[in-house]
């Protein structure tokens, strides 16, 4: 993102800082949104662990990491503040409620995903408009891939919970095996993706955020 922006820059300064502030705001909006709603999600399933530490907020600085916001800038990946949840206060059972709460943080950046396509839907905004259009698309999009991305099936990402919690307590057993590695497999996806051309992000994700793109904008 930052290599991107930096050759931009030397074309056309102005659009180049629109197009920063855009990306900040979308990031911004989607990492809170969506760290809130697993405070939210989880309070509402009886565990108060993160409301007892001031993470029930819509305050970004609540819930921004600084280091993955930065590495998110530079390098197009990265994290905010884990959300704290403790299981065992769970009332409708520890791997189904984390279930539940995961899922929560990608249904809510698709609803703001959804929320912010509106306009382009209803005429209001055209999709070849100005800076409106521009932060409104990038709304769209980048709640769109932290949505997506999220639901990967890798420890610490919020799929690997969702799959946790579905699966039968046999094969649950089985993949929790993978949280202590889980870091080193995202990784390992991630350079994959990089340094070679039979990444997982480039060949499924980036399709499908695509094609969840073009529905909600309808384009």
């Amino acid at each position: 993102m930052l290599f991107r922006l930096l050759d931009q820059f030397q074309i056309d300064p102005i659009g180049a800082l629109i197009t920063l502030a855009a990306f900040a705001v979308a990031l911004i909006v989607g990492i809170t949104v969506h760290e809130f709603s697993h405070a939210w999600s989880a309070t509402q399933l009886g565990d108060y662990t993160a409301r007892g530490q001031g993470r029930l907020t819509l305050n970004p600085l609540a819930h921004l990491d600084p280091l993955g916001t930065l590495l998110i800038f530079v390098a197009g990946f990265g994290w905010g503040r884990p959300t704290p949840v403790t299981p065992s206060n769970i009332r409708i059972g520890e791997r189904s409620g984390m279930a539940v709460v995961a899922l929560a943080g990608p249904i809510s950046n698709m609803i703001v995903a959804t929320l912010a396509a509106l306009p382009f839907r209803l005429g209001t905004v055209s999709s070849s408009g100005g800076i409106d259009s521009l932060f409104l698309q990038s709304l769209v999009l980048w709640n769109i891939v932290l949505a997506v991305f999220n639901l990967l099936p890798v420890a610490p990402l919020d799929g690997f919970k969702v799959v946790l919690g579905i699966l039968p307590h046999t094969l649950a057993s089985v993949f929790a095996r993978t949280e202590r590695i889980g870091m080193l497999i995202l990784m390992v996806i991630v350079l994959v993706d990089v340094f070679t051309p039979i990444g997982i992000l480039s060949r499924v994700l980036i399709p499908a955020i695509s094609v969840i793109r073009e529905l909600l904008l309808g384009a």
